[in-house]
């Protein structure tokens, strides 16, 4: 039984390719490309179970590039929960600059889900869900899923006596109707949500308070960029510098943090540890290239240095 349930509705192929230069018109020499199973819910899984969390994923997958996504995802130890579409998976597309610093990400929409299919994404949700202790509901909606669909993901988590943790962006965030245990916007998408200027950590800190007062959410943590993260619940605020690391790829970095946020919720550490845990996930994740899943000994070891 998973202690943690994902839901990725729109899951991509990942493709990552590397090349000297990229420019402009002209042909650009690649080496072997790599395959992963990527969406926000399908990394943090992965990631989750690099922790020793009990992880499952349920996913919508179609097409060609569906079936390889599917079959990649069984090389990890994640329970799989597929619904199969008439759609076909979209794959997202990074280029690496082997000759620079630079990182050229292309995100397609993915396909168009019908509501029978949705339906299916649900129904098969709650039925993972039982016994479950955490719901992750991470990554783009593809076309055809409204927003109030975090509103019916709430429901099914509330049902079976689970958190709900949310990452998305947009209109989901700024939709949801509470029941969500967890959010994770950036300070941009933050200042969307409230509909105000954030200037200094005070109005973060004000602003997350905002969407806690009102019962939309219990915990916002607030991604910084480079100045760390922060996170705040309706008694405690606290922040976590960032790490220098050398960075590779920085695709499934905050899918990483989301995990790392998760298990620390799991093993009932302190605020400020469960933030240091999230922020060393997602510096490990820029040390490997695309989607590929973080390595336990680097997680330990920024781990180590935050802890000091």
């Amino acid at each position: 039984m998973a202690d943690l349930v994902t839901l990725t509705l729109n899951p991509a192929l990942d493709v990552t390719v590397a090349s000297p230069t990229v420019v402009p018109s002209r042909k650009l020499r690649c080496g072997q490309p790599m395959f992963e199973a990527g969406g926000g819910g399908i990394n943090i899984a992965k990631v989750a179970h690099v922790l020793g969390v009990e992880a499952a994923a349920v996913y919508p997958y179609g097409g060609d590039s569906g079936a390889q996504m599917s079959a990649l995802l069984a090389e990890h130890p994640v329970v799989e929960h597929p619904i199969r579409i008439a759609g076909t998976t979209r794959e997202s597309f990074t280029a690496l600059e082997t000759g620079g610093d630079n990182e050229f990400r292309f995100v397609l929409p993915g396909p168009t889900l019908t509501a029978a299919e949705l339906g299916q994404c649900l129904d098969t949700l709650a039925a993972a869900v039982v016994g479950a202790r955490y719901v992750a509901l991470s990554g783009s909606l593809p076309p055809g899923v409204p927003t109030s669909i975090v509103a019916d993901v709430a429901a099914i988590a509330r049902d079976a006596g689970a958190r709900l943790v949310l990452d998305s962006s947009g209109d989901a965030l700024r939709e949801a109707g509470g029941g969500i245990f967890l959010v994770k916007p950036s300070v941009g998408e933050l200042r969307d949500w409230v509909g105000r200027e954030l200037s200094g950590d005070d109005e973060i800190a004000d602003a997350a308070r905002t969407i806690i007062a009102d019962g939309t959410v219990e915990v916002a943590v607030v991604s910084l960029g480079p100045g760390g993260a922060m996170l705040v619940s309706a008694d405690e605020t606290v922040r976590v510098p960032a790490i220098n690391a050398p960075v590779r790829s920085t695709v499934g970095a905050g899918d990483s943090m989301v995990a790392g946020l998760i298990t620390g919720f799991l093993q009932e550490r302190t605020l400020s540890d469960t933030l240091a845990l999230g922020i060393a996930c997602a510096t490990a994740a820029l040390l490997t290239p695309g989607s590929e899943v973080c390595k336990r000994e680097d997680i330990d070891r920024f781990y180590k240095e935050l802890a000091v």
